[in-house]
């Protein structure tokens, strides 16, 4: 176990979570129509750290209306491009200016490593601000060449305008709560839309912070508002009438049940769901690099990422190496609390979903799966798994069929290519898979038939603005990132003139 002492909480941070929260509605905190308050816990004790409104439908009718208000009196998207990047920019700025406090009040309330709170949470989001922010100048049409046969002797000149969808709402999970707020955020305005973003009920505090920091940065009163509830609070949001769009990020049952809901007023909707991701391993593979990569591709924020490696697939002839590799690895790990930064595993986001893992967990157990590491409780106070890798699991056990989410791995040999090829396929998800081979030609046949949205080559995990991240099958509808997030915020409109 980790004994080094936790780093101190900035007073900042604790003047914060110990404030009277309301709803962040029209650029302020409004008190909640709904009576009813969450707790919000610290999974490294869990202990209450903090108690936010459950938002009901009332609740959520006030913040879409401002939020179309403000759409409609187009004091967003009537601004310059130049203006809203430029704000945009400013809001990058005070992110970098307030990264530490958001770095603590992220691990206090979500329960990760501090370093990935500074180098990810809050490091890489304010480097996706700035990326993104330059697409508010850079948003065109074209120009069409037509070829109307009627009436004779008329002319036409084509073209296409994007224009901004209008309200979007920003339905957010837990995992990282403050980076996936802002990579709805930031695009939706930067295309010119207002936005209601939702953060998850178990992690809503770096959402209400983020509301702050954007109308000090100049963005408009109404332009960006936050919700904070569980299930109501989440349906009314889907089913409202006045929205023009939707970005859910979440489970796979529950992006369904957006997308119905959606489609019933025919909003625009996109969906980043579930994942049971794959990495092949060739004969030829550099099992200390694999075995590095796999750390930080399985491990990263206790598994609780959507692209994790959880089934990996290893060439036989390095197989022992690496299954053993991983478990010498994965035993030698220390576990503590977030905010002690030598810590390399810490707590689960919540009870709930520490749980959840342990069913998993018990349910290998039952089925009399080898266990290299892990399987046992830890005995620390809040909500902990220990680390655990098994192997020789056969394809149809639940622990290589389910989406784990935790801190989960399992590691199986194969002999031939074409059938490992159809093992990794034989998924209902399809967000991310890696490759692990310096074998060009193997490389690029696999990468050619993976049934995946990213494919990694010897890495697995890693994400830029510009690189289009979404999902095949069961994994979502659309994509972020780059170009692609903008165009999730925009309209298409044709003008077709007559001269």
């Amino acid at each position: 176990m980790s004994s080094e002492k936790a780093i101190v909480v900035s007073d900042a941070v604790q003047a914060f979570v110990r404030r009277d929260f309301g709803l962040f509605i029209n650029g302020g905190t409004q008190r909640a129509h709904s009576t009813r308050r969450l707790d919000v816990f610290n999974p490294a004790t869990g202990e209450r750290l903090a108690s936010v409104p459950d938002a009901d439908a009332t609740d959520v009718d006030n913040a879409v209306r401002n939020a179309r208000a403000a759409f409609d009196a187009c004091i967003w998207s009537g601004l310059r491009p130049a203006d809203r990047e430029r704000i945009l920019l400013h809001f990058a700025d005070l992110l970098e200016a307030n990264a530490e406090d958001l770095a603590q009040l992220e691990t206090l309330n979500q329960g990760k490593s501090i370093n990935v709170s500074r180098a990810v949470e809050v490091g890489a989001t304010i480097e996706y601000v700035r990326y993104m922010a330059g697409w508010a100048t850079k948003i065109t049409g074209e120009t069409l060449d037509v070829s109307i046969p009627f009436p004779p002797g008329v002319r036409y000149t084509a073209f296409t305008r994007k224009e901004p969808v209008g309200v979007v709402a920003g339905i957010v999970p837990w995992n990282f709560p403050l980076m996936i707020a802002v990579w709805k955020l930031v695009p939706a305005l930067a295309a010119g839309c207002t936005i209601v973003i939702k953060p998850s009920p178990e992690t809503p505090l770096t959402a209400l912070r983020l509301a702050e920091l954007a109308l000090e940065a100049g963005v408009p009163p109404g332009v960006f508002n936050v919700v904070t509830g569980g299930r109501e609070c989440g349906a009314a949001l889907a089913a409202h009438p006045g929205l023009s769009k939707i970005s859910f990020t979440g489970s796979t049952p529950t992006g369904k049940l957006v997308g119905t809901a959606a489609v019933q007023n025919m909003t625009r909707f996109s969906l980043e769901l579930g994942g049971k991701n794959p990495a092949v391993m060739l004969a030829d593979v550099d099992v200390e690099q694999a075995i590095q990569g796999v750390l930080v591709g399985g491990f990263l924020n206790q598994g609780q990422v959507c692209a994790a490696v959880s089934r990996i697939y290893v060439h036989r002839s390095k197989y022992q190496q690496v299954a053993n590799g991983l478990a010498d690895a994965v035993n030698a790990m220390t576990i503590g609390p977030g905010l002690d930064p030598t810590a390399q595993v810490n707590p689960l986001v919540s009870a709930q979903h520490r749980d959840r893992v342990q069913q998993h967990i018990a349910r290998a157990q039952a089925d009399g799966l080898r266990f290299l590491a892990g399987g046992t409780p830890v005995d620390l106070p809040g909500f902990y798994v220990r680390p655990t890798v098994i192997a020789d699991v056969p394809h149809d056990a639940a622990i290589m069929r389910d989406e784990v989410f935790g801190p989960v791995l399992a590691v199986v040999p194969f002999d031939d290519t074409d059938d490992v090829l159809r093992l990794a396929n034989d998924s209902p998800y399809g967000l991310a898979a890696s490759v692990w081979s310096n074998d060009l030609r193997a490389v690029m046949n696999l990468v050619q038939q993976i049934d995946a949205g990213t494919v990694w080559v010897n890495s697995h995990v890693p994400l830029d603005p510009g690189m289009p991240f979404g999902g095949y099958k069961q994994s979502g509808i659309g994509r972020e990132f780059g170009k692609y997030a903008i165009e999730g915020f925009t309209e298409t409109k044709s003008v077709c003139i007559a001269h």
